[in-house]
């Protein structure tokens, strides 16, 4: 397969060259963002049973003592400290802010932080997806354009046979494996990205949920 893939690299032209370029870095851009996300969701979904303790600490500056520490990836302790931060200003406040209740601060508060987690967890989900719908009609398209370039090769010389062009086709269809190739990683990363991202979510709106009722109380 390498010398047939080398083969179609000799005789492909700027088109040839110009989707398997592109190829290359789809795929190289994908891996890269699929081994920065596995990093990053892995040091998320470690820290995430660190949330059952965090309520048993015996007080709020214990707690989120011990949820920094586990957080390394400072998700879940970045809610928790928006929290802490809300209740702590709230009575302190000189802006419009005073005028709201306690719960209203906390809210507010607590939602930018979500919208900014959930911005966070999401970025590069939609690359990863958009190189899994692209990629198979980018390598079709160099398989297409190879085909193309073969049969008018052959035509040239006035007589056509099957021999002839079994060789140019098949190395032209290695366009379209390639870009199988790129794809399914990326496909495969988007969807089990996406289910970690749900669970994580969840858990992020189940956690503030008990904060604001905490915090609420204090």
């Amino acid at each position: 397969m390498n010398s047939a893939i080398a083969h179609y690299w000799e005789q492909a032209d700027a088109m040839g060259h110009l989707v398997g370029w592109l190829l290359l870095l789809m795929s190289v851009l994908s891996w890269t963002l699929i081994l920065m996300k596995a990093w990053s969701f892995w040091r998320i979904r470690k820290a995430a049973p660190a949330l059952r303790n965090f309520w048993r600490a015996p007080s709020l500056a214990d707690a989120l003592s011990s949820l920094r520490q586990a957080d390394q990836s400072k998700v879940f302790i970045s809610l928790a400290d928006a929290a802490h931060a809300a209740s702590d200003t709230a009575q302190r406040s000189a802006t419009l802010s005073a005028n709201a209740g306690l719960s209203e601060i906390l809210t507010r508060s607590l939602r930018q932080e979500l919208q900014g987690l959930t911005v966070k967890l999401e970025t590069g989900l939609s690359f990863l997806a958009s190189v899994g719908a692209t990629a198979p009609f980018v390598g079709l398209l160099g398989t297409v354009w190879g085909i193309y370039r073969a049969l008018t090769a052959i035509s040239s010389n006035g007589v056509v046979q099957i021999d002839q062009l079994a060789g140019p086709v098949g190395e032209a269809l290695i366009m379209t494996a390639l870009g199988l190739l790129v794809a399914i990683p990326a496909v495969l990363a988007y969807n089990g990205f996406n289910r970690i991202n749900r669970i994580t979510l969840a858990e992020l709106d189940g956690f503030a949920f008990d904060l604001h009722a905490h915090m609420s109380k204090s």
